[in-house]
């Protein structure tokens, strides 16, 4: 199956200066093309190194895809290593040459003669166009017909470059009429070793779609991946596989593709006509942050207090002071206490509460560090309490504990919702 491989140059990405952000921009839009990228590649600003990655890629792939190393400066060196790759010779491109002079005139500074440089492509190379540069790229051809696509390493200018040129090239050149269409189920709750262990037999057995798990902080997205002529095709392709994942995964699915797990929450609370509060301690705001960045989330979200210091749970929420000495601020009883609080004082149906030891001080051997309560307090009488220990720095333990808790409420809310 004709495929490509993608390489990023740049010596400044290889040092961790730099993020490679095109590399994961050039693979969305060639999978959306229907193009299979079999594997990506950095190599820094070395001659010998480019020619010898793209002589490498090309031996497994039918084509590669560049980025970066077409400047002036004495660094870019990636249409020289292509050369050298595919044993060709550089000629001048007049109307790159011309747009250059146009460029330069324009702002009032002098050409270099290194400038001149960026119009020299490898002979019999199809000119690419850069209307927001002054490096043109290029699609150089292998004397076996197989091809090297370069284009400028900065972003403005390689996008629009991929969009015009690269990627109806690509098309033509594989008779491309497919794309990638994806679903992506969310899951929380249920860690990546059990949702594999629950799917593994799709895995093996489902080649198109294609099934890929990627794990975050405390939840789980599946993808599948069909490629289809149209949305319809790919319709039919992920329908079964995704009932089957479902069943599979049952109860543990707060939703698909743009969801989260706030948008998910409030479609309960709103489904059901009722409103949430929060009071957070180790979490510091965060769990009301998520939950307000849903658009409309004033329907079913009342508001919230940070208790951080132990005075603001006595006073704010209510919580017995006897309670904190003898039992802990960071302890089951006061987190209970803490969401009747909240949910009491802001007239809210169901409410959640966090406490726990964020770090990187504060742990004791009987509350280490990541160590978080979480309750849950219902108009209903429900009144529930969860104990995580959870792992990473401080930030990490607060978006984790963030995470855990959203997944509290969805769950409680999913399992009482009638529909």
């Amino acid at each position: 199956m004709p495929n490509v491989e993608l390489i990023a140059v740049g010596t400044e990405l290889l040092l961790g200066q730099l993020v490679d952000s095109n590399t994961a921009f050039i693979a969305r839009h060639l999978a959306d093309a229907g193009i299979d990228v079999h594997a990506t590649h950095m190599v820094g600003d070395n001659r010998q190194r480019i020619a010898a990655a793209i002589r490498s890629a090309l031996a497994r792939a039918e084509g590669v895809v560049t980025t970066g190393g077409l400047g002036p400066t004495i660094d870019d060196v990636t249409k020289e290593a292509v050369c050298d790759a595919l044993d060709l010779e550089v000629e001048l491109y007049e109307p790159a040459l011309k747009q250059m002079e146009k460029v330069f005139a324009s702002v009032g500074r002098e050409m270099r003669p290194n400038n001149r440089k960026q119009a020299e492509l490898p002979r019999g190379s199809l000119p690419l166009e850069n209307p927001n540069g002054t490096a043109p790229g290029f699609i150089a051809f292998a004397h076996d017909a197989k091809f090297v696509a370069c284009m400028p390493g900065v972003p403005r200018e390689m996008k629009p470059m991929l969009a015009a040129y690269v990627v109806p090239f690509l098309r033509e050149r594989f008779g491309s009429r497919d794309r990638i269409y994806t679903r992506v189920l969310h899951t929380i709750g249920l860690g990546e070793s059990e949702i594999d262990h629950r799917i593994a037999e799709l895995f093996r057995t489902s080649e198109n779609p294609k099934i890929a798990v990627l794990a975050h902080d405390f939840r789980v997205d599946v993808k599948l991946m069909a490629k289809a002529g149209s949305l319809a095709e790919a319709q039919v392709l992920i329908s079964p596989l995704e009932e089957e994942m479902e069943r599979r995964l049952d109860g543990h699915v707060f939703g698909r593709d743009d969801a989260t797990p706030a948008s998910a929450i409030h479609a309960l609370l709103q489904r059901r006509g009722l409103k949430a509060s929060v009071a957070e301690s180790c979490t510091g705001g965060r769990v009301a942050a998520e939950l307000t960045s849903v658009p409309g989330s004033s329907r079913s979200f009342v508001g919230g207090v940070v208790a951080y210091d132990n005075s603001l749970k006595i006073v704010e929420l209510g919580v017995n002071a006897q309670t904190i000495e003898q039992r802990g601020a960071v302890s089951a009883e006061v987190a209970q206490q803490m969401a009747r609080g909240a949910r009491t004082r802001f007239g809210a149906d169901v409410a959640l509460a966090t406490t726990g030891i964020a770090g990187p001080d504060g742990g004791t051997p009987e509350k280490p560090v990541g160590l978080v309560w979480i309750a849950l307090d219902d108009v209903d009488a429900t009144s529930r309490v969860w104990r995580f220990q959870l792992s990473g720095d401080r930030e990490t333990i607060q978006r984790r504990a963030t995470t855990a808790a959203l997944g509290v409420l969805w769950r409680h809310l999913n399992r009482s919702s009638p529909g």
